[in-house]
């Protein structure tokens, strides 16, 4: 299935200068954007991802490019940036690290380069991410960033002065597979022993009590449900807390304390002037009042002027940031 967008009066500016493709290949569906140098989307179109299947993903992909090109009336090929739900490994070129795991241990870029004709950069989703919010974003005047995503997962990218840090193994920012401290936690308050805190939670990389295992959308709900005994969406349950339900406040307290530990990880290491949130759980109003005022318990400074602030553009980001991979030094 298909879905065009044509952003109102600007149908007809594809001939700006340094048009360039950004691409977001997601779990649920895949992102196509042709933005021009002044970050400006003229064009826009999304299908669904084939569940699971490598090779219907580069077709995928490739007719994604073809269309969208063709709506634009674009007679020359454009360069490619490309936002993954993992890395490319620096030592074999191969994909690792991905939860949409048909993509592991494949050679995406040359392939896609070969299917294309054309040049491609990758970066993973949570890069492109924070590399639009530094770009043009909620984070533009800073010169170190970290973003975060807090959504079916977790992920982190760093960018510094305008430019993505990968780090020799390309794993820069991925704070989400940090394990949490929970018996830290257990010490706060009385009220810590009602929460199963003590109950381990296994991360789909094997691991245990990661990050992603406790701050994901889906962790979240499951601390609601192992508590209440009853499932809910994290909206509801954030809702609810607002409502001042007891169940829903605890859990909700509880994940602003676990986010300003895991946070304050990467403020004691990497000291950002800023730092984004996005992905579902971002959403969520309380995590910029709340989580601030919990830092200064972990951040090993007598102050923390680090902001913590929502994303500009959305779920826009992601796909933004692959295009933005173009303005990259490499």
């Amino acid at each position: 299935m298909l879905w065009y967008y044509f952003l109102p009066d600007q149908k007809q500016r594809h001939h700006v200068s340094n048009n360039r493709i950004g691409i977001d290949l997601g779990g649920t569906k895949i992102e196509a954007i042709i933005m021009n140098g002044e970050g400006e989307i003229t064009h826009r179109l999304r299908v669904d991802t084939p569940k699971q299947d490598y090779e219907q993903a580069l077709s995928t992909i490739k007719q994604l490019v073809l269309n969208i090109e063709q709506e634009a009336g674009i007679a020359t090929t454009l360069p490619i940036g490309l936002g993954t739900p993992g890395a490319i490994s620096f030592k074999t070129g191969l994909m690792k690290n991905c939860n949409s795991t048909c993509l592991n241990g494949k050679p995406l870029r040359q392939d896609l380069e070969a299917f294309l004709a054309r040049p491609v950069r990758i970066a993973n989703d949570a890069d492109c991410f924070t590399l639009s919010e530094a770009i043009d974003g909620a984070a533009m005047d800073a010169d170190v960033v970290f973003g975060v995503i807090l959504g079916t997962g977790v992920g982190g990218g760093i960018c510094i002065h305008g430019q993505l840090v990968q780090g020799v193994n390309a794993i820069a920012g991925e704070w989400g597979h940090n394990p949490v401290a929970l018996s830290e936690l257990a010490d706060i308050e009385e009220m810590w022993a009602q929460l199963p805190h003590k109950q381990s939670r296994r991360c789909y990389c094997g691991r245990k009590n990661c990050v992603e295992a406790w701050l994901a959308g889906p962790a979240f709900e499951l601390s609601y449900e192992t508590l209440a005994g009853q499932k809910r969406h994290a909206a509801d349950i954030v809702e609810l807390a607002q409502r001042n339900d007891s169940c829903a406040a605890l859990v909700l307290d509880s994940y602003h304390k676990m986010l300003a530990m895991a946070l304050s990880n990467v403020i004691n290491i990497l000291d950002p002037e800023v730092i984004v949130l996005g992905g579902g759980m971002s959403n969520t109003t309380s995590l910029y009042t709340e989580v601030p005022k919990n830092l200064a318990t972990y951040v090993f400074s007598d102050r923390v002027d680090t902001k913590i602030v929502k994303a500009r553009h959305g779920d826009s980001s992601g796909v933004r940031g692959a295009a933005w991979l173009w303005q990259q030094r490499r």
